[in-house]
């Protein structure tokens, strides 16, 4: 997504709604405290190294991803300032589904008419759709967000506002680390700790990324072919049925409020997704 609507706190394979459930485990990840400046920060966080090991990440992996890791006060900014999604539809959808991103969608749906051939055959989400997403998101690829996820996540985290949710998403991430699809140095994103080219927090990473080029790892940042299929895959996970239509009070409609809950948001999305539809 632009700088206009990141992120209804958050969004779709972001945290607000897709991610995978917050489960039962949140309550032993739970470091003790939280706060609301950064004079407790550096407790809080060996509470929480101590909490994940607990969980099985490896020390190694700690030392590696939570090494200078600091409370981020543009982070907290980011996350109390969303009053964008209050805006009407027409406004909002007005800022986003513009000609110049309807061109780049249409361009893009072409040069990747293949792949997009291939994810729907697999998870029945039509391109047009992906294509939506993709460009809302960050503009095609083209602005994943430059915070560093361990440190934006860290710091929601100890933030008593969500402590407990971010505090998995955290831990999530750093099973990505574990897992070794990426390095903490890899994992930039947005201000909540979204990854990659459609926005994926650590959670539906874990749950519903794919390696659909083949070459052995899951990478939503660099490989487009990854991304689109693994939000495909987020999708279909969530209901997506399909050639049934996605346009409010459509059986589809309800997938994307499982990608973000902001109804204006996911109107956006159908919006974009049946312009550029229309236009093949």
């Amino acid at each position: 997504m632009n700088r206009l609507s990141r992120r209804v706190a958050t969004s779709g394979a972001s945290l607000v709604v897709g991610a995978a459930s917050l489960c039962l485990c949140a309550a032993a990840v739970q470091a003790a405290s939280c706060g609301s400046s950064a004079a407790g920060f550096g407790a809080w966080l060996d509470e929480f190294k101590h909490a994940a090991l607990a969980q099985g990440v490896s020390q190694r992996t700690l030392d590696a991803a939570l090494a200078g890791v600091a409370y981020d006060n543009k982070v907290i900014g980011r996350d109390r300032a969303q009053g964008v999604f209050r805006l009407s539809f027409d406004k909002f959808s007005s800022r986003l589904v513009t000609p110049r991103r309807l061109s780049k969608g249409r361009a893009l749906l072409q040069r990747h008419a293949a792949l997009l051939q291939r994810i729907e055959a697999r998870y029945g989400v039509p391109g047009s759709v992906l294509v939506a997403i993709w460009g809302l998101e960050t503009g095609f690829g083209a602005d994943n967000g430059r915070f560093k996820t361990i440190g934006a996540l860290a710091t929601l985290a100890y933030d008593c506002r969500r402590s407990a949710q971010f505090q998995e998403e955290l831990l999530d991430a750093l099973k990505i680390v574990e897992r070794g699809d990426m390095s903490p140095a890899q994992m930039r994103g947005d201000w909540a700790g979204e990854i990659g080219q459609t926005q994926f927090m650590p959670s539906s990473y874990l749950a519903y990324a794919v390696d659909f080029d083949g070459d052995g790892r899951r990478d939503l940042i660099r490989s487009t072919a990854d991304a689109l299929a693994s939000t495909a895959n987020f999708l279909k996970g969530k209901g997506w049925r399909t050639g049934a239509g996605w346009n409010e009070g459509e059986p589809n409609f309800a997938v994307f409020l499982e990608w973000n809950k902001a109804r204006v948001y996911a109107k956006t999305i159908a919006l974009l997704a049946t312009k550029l539809s229309d236009a093949q």
